[in-house]
């Protein structure tokens, strides 16, 4: 993508934004995930994996924290705001019922994963199987509202139900054997094998919930994300900008993802699933920075030690790069806002590349 290209896509997100902000493409957008996608769930648990303090939100609205694993907008608000919706409410905020429900409702949760054990060395977080219950309880509160079964089915049919799950089993489960035995007891491709018979298993119980919009998206170069790179030692290896034996690890979770959701499509009556391609996205952005307008690739804005990977932000202890726009990474596991608008924006109206076999746009439309 060239600097042309890259303007087209803000021009596009900020173009949409204004055309469609009122006029909402889909009935509500329901969102599960880790902290790629959290929105302030884990706000309210006790956990490790927190970020409502500052710097985290600075770019945000207001330049406030929020919980928000971000220097402002994640893909699932950048997704939202271009179907014309309202933001999603965390679950765990306590005003979310009765109205406000009905456009749709954020469940995801910092260092949660597909596996209900990943992420247990953070202490809290609400599994992928938990965020579903909580779903079923926010169902209920639409049901009383909406009056009767038929409507129900109408409402979530018309729905789109965005996930982003699978980073944490790996940087939070396989790859901390000191936390976790599953990289004894399971080879890599064992274990791919088991978190697709988990993740099938979730996707079929939100389908017998009602879900028929599907939008998954892939995990992304988890070896090319600051952390990785530090614990490798691999700040100074200017032969390569990743670690490629955690990216094979998780190309070969994506390969098996991308044919479970092909395999689904034709198995589930009227369900419909988009494949967003962050994986490739995200590696064409570090091979290629400047014609995303980036400048640092292997380095978080905010963090401690080597890539700044070792620590991720600290509140009142770390100050935020000025430049943070040419940063492809936020902190030592997320990307920067800067980012999120891309990858939402490609998931949204991008070509085969970037979602298949159709892209959100279109599913909304269906």
């Amino acid at each position: 993508m060239d600097s042309a290209a890259v303007m087209a896509t803000a021009v596009f997100f900020f173009l949409v934004v204004a055309v469609h902000g009122d006029h909402p493409q889909v009935s509500a957008m329901f969102i599960f995930g880790d902290s790629l996608i959290d929105n302030g769930n884990n706000n309210y648990i006790t956990t490790l994996a927190k970020a409502n303090f500052f710097p985290y939100g600075i770019d945000f609205e207001g330049g406030r924290p929020t919980g928000r694993f971000s220097n402002g907008m994640t893909t699932a608000d950048v997704l939202g705001k271009l179907l014309g919706m309202p933001p999603s409410p965390a679950y765990a905020d306590p005003s979310t019922k009765g109205v406000s429900v009905l456009n749709g409702v954020n469940y995801a949760s910092g260092a949660a994963g597909i596996l209900d054990e990943t992420g247990t060395n953070l202490l809290g977080r609400v599994t992928f199987n938990e965020q579903i219950t909580n779903f079923e309880n926010t169902l209920k509160d639409i049901t009383s509202q909406l009056g009767s079964a038929a409507a129900v089915e109408h409402y979530l049919s018309k729905s789109i139900f965005a996930i982003t799950f699978g980073s944490n089993d790996y940087i939070n489960n396989y790859l901390v054997p000191a936390f976790y035995s599953t990289s004894i007891t399971y080879t890599l491709e064992t274990f791919s094998d088991l978190l697709i018979s988990q993740f099938s298993q979730q996707i079929l119980r939100l389908y017998e919930l009602g879900a028929r919009k599907f939008a998954v998206a892939a995990v992304g170069p988890l070896g090319c994300i600051p952390s990785q790179l530090a614990m490798a030692n691999n700040a100074l290896n200017e032969g390569s900008n990743c670690v490629e034996s955690v990216n094979q690890e998780a190309a070969l979770f994506n390969s098996k993802l991308r044919y479970l959701l092909r395999f689904l499509e034709i198995n589930l009556p009227g369900a419909r699933f988009v494949y967003g391609d962050a994986y490739s996205a995200v590696t064409d952005i570090i091979k290629n920075p400047t014609s995303y307008g980036f400048s640092v690739t292997k380095q978080g804005c905010c963090g401690i030690g080597i890539n700044n990977g070792l620590i991720t932000c600290l509140p009142g202890v770390l100050i935020p790069c000025p430049n943070r726009s040419q940063y492809v990474f936020w902190d030592a596991f997320h990307p920067t806002e800067a980012v999120n608008i891309i990858l939402a924006t490609k998931a949204y109206n991008g070509s085969l590349n970037d979602a298949s076999p159709i892209n959100v746009k279109q599913l909304a439309q269906l």
